[in-house]
């Protein structure tokens, strides 16, 4: 991904826009140096089919925490506001953010998703931390997987030397918060990172599900202190079913077999 061409405008100039939502999905930034990697909750990203500036066609606006949780913007909603491009889209999975002004012009209308894709008021971002994700293939994303709560395109930054840290790739990465019976879900081709001298490291399976199962527990041991009843356990049982297996993943991952 190339960095933004502003020859329209300036990245500190408002823009107005409107339209109706078509997805609201987590904003996640995505850190990779070789086998880690890190992420950063930035907030939501508002799918609009609409106009921004003089335009008419679909773009996409990042919004903070606290933004959503004020509004609670879900598929549907008609709605306004101001926004800027965004300086370097290379870390951004956004066109627009900065977004301000913000008003409901019309509510969409109430309904019980039964089925995938599942487009009503997305979860907080601690929900999405705690339940973690798996690989979506690209393809699969697109054709189906835009509109869901659960769907994810991260921008992704790669630190291809650590000793050189501004050695840097980017690219987008698609990923699935969702449940596992989802009938929609596929992974895809495995993900490959660069690293230093020409090395190359491949995101296994084993870990992708390691990393699920850890999100999983964890999800339920938030729960469980929270108070929640619905897991049927307590924090503590949950706590020690728990560590061992982030321990065994940490230890995997340091090469210990």
């Amino acid at each position: 991904m190339e960095p933004r061409d502003l020859a329209k405008g300036r990245a500190s100039d408002k823009l107005s826009w409107r339209g109706k939502l078509t997805s609201v999905q987590p904003r996640i930034r995505l850190l990779r140096s070789f086998d880690q990697r890190s992420h950063s909750y930035l907030g939501y990203v508002l799918r609009v089919e609409g106009m921004v500036g003089n335009e008419e066609r679909e773009f996409l606006v990042g919004i903070g925490k606290g933004v959503q949780s004020k509004h609670m913007f879900c598929a549907g909603d008609m709605v306004s506001g101001l926004c800027q491009p965004v300086e370097d889209d290379r870390m951004e999975a956004v066109e627009f953010y900065k977004a301000s002004g913000l008003k409901v012009v019309e509510r969409a209308e109430e309904r019980e998703d039964q089925a995938p894709p599942w487009i009503g008021v997305p979860a907080d971002l601690e929900t999405y931390r705690a339940r973690g994700h798996r690989r979506l293939d690209a393809h699969t994303y697109d054709a189906r997987c835009r509109s869901c709560i659960w769907g994810c395109r991260m921008a992704v930054e790669m630190i291809i030397d650590q000793w050189k840290p501004n050695q840097r790739r980017y690219r987008d990465e698609t990923f699935c918060y969702g449940p596992k019976s989802c009938a929609l879900y596929r992974a895809g081709p495995t993900r490959k990172v660069p690293g230093r001298k020409g090395m190359v490291w491949e995101e296994e399976d084993w870990e992708m599900r390691m990393l699920w199962r850890i999100g999983g527990w964890m999800n339920k041991l938030i729960s469980c202190r929270n108070g929640g009843t619905a897991t049927g356990c307590t924090a503590k049982e949950k706590y020690n079913e728990a560590v061992p297996i982030v321990v065994c993943c940490s230890a995997l991952r340091r090469g210990i077999r």
